[in-house]
């Protein structure tokens, strides 16, 4: 059963990433809108952003890539993750909407399941489950 979980949560992570991957690249506006100030090159930032994702999703296609493409995610979601915050603080609008705390609180409370999540989707770490007779 646990493996079955992780087959379908790997592949929604994969279709979320793929998802996000193509959007960085097709529409760039809201993602340099989000951008924090500080970062330098925020086109170049957006766009390898974008092909990040879209490698990690196709790396946990791959068994031989899965474990990679899962830390390489999660590693991922931890450089994004000062985006989001200005973001938030920021009250950067996107399409000429902000989003309110409703949005942002949960938001940044979720990435560091994010993280886990790219982590035990991909088998990189079994945590907080365990193997053999300790289940």
């Amino acid at each position: 059963m646990r493996q079955r979980i992780r087959t379908a949560l790997r592949w929604l992570l994969t279709l979320a990433y793929g998802y996000a991957g193509w959007r960085h690249l097709a529409t760039p506006e809201p993602f340099l809108a989000i951008t924090p100030p500080w970062v330098p090159r925020p086109e170049l930032v957006v766009a390898v952003t974008g092909i990040a994702e879209i490698a990690g999703a196709i790396g946990l296609t791959i068994p031989a890539m899965r474990k990679a493409a899962g830390w390489g995610l999660a590693f991922y979601a931890l450089c994004v993750w000062p985006a989001n915050l200005h973001h938030a603080l920021a009250n950067v609008a996107i399409g000429g909407a902000t989003l309110g705390w409703w949005y942002h609180g949960p938001r940044l409370a979720a990435q560091p399941l994010i993280i886990w999540w790219a982590l035990w989707a991909s088998g990189a770490v079994e945590w907080p489950f365990r193997h053999g007779t300790d289940r």
